[in-house]
């Protein structure tokens, strides 16, 4: 299994394989056409509480993480997500921020990979 993070305002490519949108919003400025998304999970995205409160700030990124994870503990929309990765053999999550490195994709695809070592 292949599983990468991507911006969504990103060109598609064959290498992506199955295309799944984890943003809660609609990528601003982006048609659906133009987004080639297989699936939008918006449920899996942080909640509207503290999307607002981390406003994608690094210095609040440790905090942020900590509080998505717990977000996810035991959440439908989580296994929901497990399920459609492991359907796929090569799975891109995509997201909206322009912070490559800090936002709930990163997030997910890390424990996504705690859980399928153990």
């Amino acid at each position: 299994m292949s599983l990468r993070i991507k911006r969504v305002y990103e060109p598609a490519e064959l290498t992506d394989g199955y295309r799944i949108l984890v943003d809660r919003l609609w990528p601003r400025g982006l048609s659906k056409d133009k987004a080639h998304v297989d699936k939008w999970l918006k449920e899996v995205a942080p909640s509207t509480a503290l999307r607002k409160w981390f406003q994608h700030d690094p210095a609040k990124w440790e905090q942020f993480r900590c509080k998505y994870r717990a977000e996810l503990n035991g959440s439908t929309a989580f296994g929901e997500l497990q399920d459609e990765i492991y359907r796929h053999k090569s799975v891109t999550l995509l997201f909206g921020a322009k912070d490559e490195e800090h936002n709930d994709a990163a997030v997910l695809r890390e424990l996504i990979a705690e859980r399928s070592a153990k």
